[in-house]
């Protein structure tokens, strides 16, 4: 953890919006847990808690478009490239003890306010991803409403994979389910 107040404010508050969602998560237990002055909060956050936690979350959505670009690029298929960001989440998922997933689908689950900051950032978020996934299936010479289809076919597969192996503390499922998509995405680029 840093020692930097205002990261490890942002690094406590995503392992615990993480583990326990938006609602589960007061700001006593972030500043309790990162060892934070409770003076420090809206010093470095003035909107409070949901400024935090959007800053946690961005964090997080910065991380995984890391990730999942340079799965991508360094890939020779598209269906290589979301294997391997698959196995990536795997791997994540079983080295964090099952405490990991998506940054932003603890926020979607305790459903902000339609009109707030969160839920822009959120849907924000998921169409970035899906447009990641897009442009590397239009690249591989898939037809833009076929990538797109099957961009979000594959973002939401790695969604639903994420929550059924924290529930079951097995990573096993998201690299099956990675498989499963990149025949596919294999399939669409032959035809």
């Amino acid at each position: 953890m840093s020692t930097d107040t205002r990261t490890r404010m942002i690094e406590t508050a995503a392992r615990l919006i993480q583990a326990r969602g938006y609602h589960g998560v007061s700001l006593n237990d972030i500043l309790s847990e990162s060892g934070a002055p409770r003076g420090s909060l809206y010093f470095h956050f003035p909107g409070g808690k949901e400024t935090l936690i959007l800053e946690a979350m961005r964090v997080g959505i910065e991380e995984a478009d890391r990730v999942l670009k340079e799965c991508l690029d360094a890939a020779d298929s598209p269906a290589d490239g979301v294997r391997a960001f698959f196995e990536a989440a795997a791997r994540e998922m079983s080295d964090s003890d099952y405490a990991f997933g998506c940054p932003v689908a603890p926020i979607v689950l305790d459903t902000p306010g339609l009109d707030s900051e969160l839920a822009e950032a959120c849907q924000a978020a998921f169409h970035h991803w899906e447009r990641l996934y897009r442009d590397a299936l239009i690249g591989s010479g898939i037809e833009p409403g076929r990538a797109g289809r099957l961009a979000r076919t594959v973002l939401a597969s790695l969604e639903g994979a994420l929550i059924m192996a924290r529930s079951d503390r097995n990573a096993g499922c998201i690299r099956e389910v990675g498989e499963e998509m990149a025949l596919m995405i294999a399939a669409a680029v032959k035809t």
